[in-house]
């Protein structure tokens, strides 16, 4: 009896790693637009705070998803690398 596509697909590290990157950006994004509604409306900040808030928020985002996806990596390890 064969493996079925979707029984591939939840053991791809690719496909879980897609799936993680999903909820990380969904949390995180509801995170961001929240506080720049903020800062666009009760701070009375000006536009260019928003905007400029949202690209650091990009580029910190990339760079705290590496992390944890590092910090993932390191704690586990497949059981095949344990078998030789």
């Amino acid at each position: 009896m064969g493996v079925s596509i979707i029984e591939k697909l939840k053991n791809s590290p690719m496909f879980r790693g897609f799936i993680l990157f999903s909820i990380f950006r969904a949390f995180y994004g509801a995170g961001i637009l929240i506080v720049t509604y903020f800062l666009s409306t009760s701070a009375e900040a000006p536009l260019s705070v928003s905007i400029g808030f949202l690209l650091c928020s990009m580029v910190f985002s990339r760079w705290l998803f590496k992390r944890l996806k590092g910090l993932k990596q390191t704690n586990f390890q497949p059981e095949s690398a344990l078998e030789v």
